[in-house]
């Protein structure tokens, strides 16, 4: 699908964006501030996160901020705080992307390890939950507020061995269409994007065989990233979108 999206449509937007040091994560906050927005980037690695400030400032686009946090560890106090400080320093945010994620080990359900079981719902379900809760009241001021969640194929339809990413992104999926249904009141949407097959990282974590030449890049799937955090998108709400959308009936894309 082509998204006709102008090129200011971020402007004066302040956008929170969580795993900003890799992959997908990067390119959005790249794109978001190409196009007018202040980025917060959120990552565990500094040097990560500084290298895309750079980039971004490289570009010419608006200073970012950086916020270092290891969603592992994080507690609903550091979230707290963290939205205490985005008040104080920009007295605004219209919208986060909430895109770090943990695939974990794939394996049969009756073999998942309870500790890796407990790592992947901490950063996939937990800290979104927190991390949400904590910003909502600055969401909600906005006059055109945005949250994106992150799902995957295995998010729609479950897939043996993907058992516990599969099970993070269903529990995803349904806190978007809860959240969406909470807010369809206000000025706030409340979508998830499926990125699909996706040249990064946790891609070849998950399929080290597969040839990543013949995948889309991070930069190929930005438009609908940028379509659903901007105001192009206001009258869309509690739907997970594929970035990649099926060419084929019956044939799925694999997701990271």
């Amino acid at each position: 699908m082509d998204y006709l999206i102008a090129a200011d449509n971020l402007k004066d937007r302040v956008i929170l964006v969580t795993g900003a040091g890799d992959g997908i994560g990067r390119e959005a906050a790249i794109q978001y501030a190409a196009h007018g927005a202040t980025v917060i980037l959120l990552g565990r690695t500094v040097a990560k996160l500084e290298a895309v400030y750079d980039q971004i400032e490289k570009n010419g686009g608006k200073q970012a901020a950086i916020v270092p946090l290891d969603l592992m560890g994080a507690t609903k106090q550091h979230y707290l705080d963290m939205a205490h400080t985005i008040e104080q320093q920009f007295g605004r945010l219209d919208g986060v992307l909430h895109n770090a994620g943990l695939l974990g080990a794939l394996s049969p359900i009756e073999h998942i390890e309870e500790t890796i079981f407990d790592d992947v719902m901490q950063v996939n379900v937990k800290a979104q939950l927190l991390l949400t809760q904590a910003i909502l009241p600055l969401i909600k001021q906005s006059p055109d507020g945005r949250i994106i969640f992150t799902s995957s194929t295995v998010g729609h339809s479950g897939r043996a061995f993907w058992g516990t990413y599969a099970i993070s992104k269903f529990a995803t999926e349904g806190m978007m269409q809860v959240l969406a249904d909470e807010l369809s009141d206000t000025t706030v949407n409340v979508n998830a994007i499926n990125p699909g097959g996706t040249r990064t990282g946790m891609r070849a974590q998950a399929f080290p065989a597969e040839d990543a030449r013949l995948l889309k890049t991070p930069q190929d799937i930005m438009p609908l990233y940028l379509y659903l955090m901007g105001p192009e998108s206001r009258h869309v709400s509690g739907q997970c979108i594929d970035a990649q959308p099926q060419r084929k009936p019956g044939i799925s894309c694999e997701e990271e």
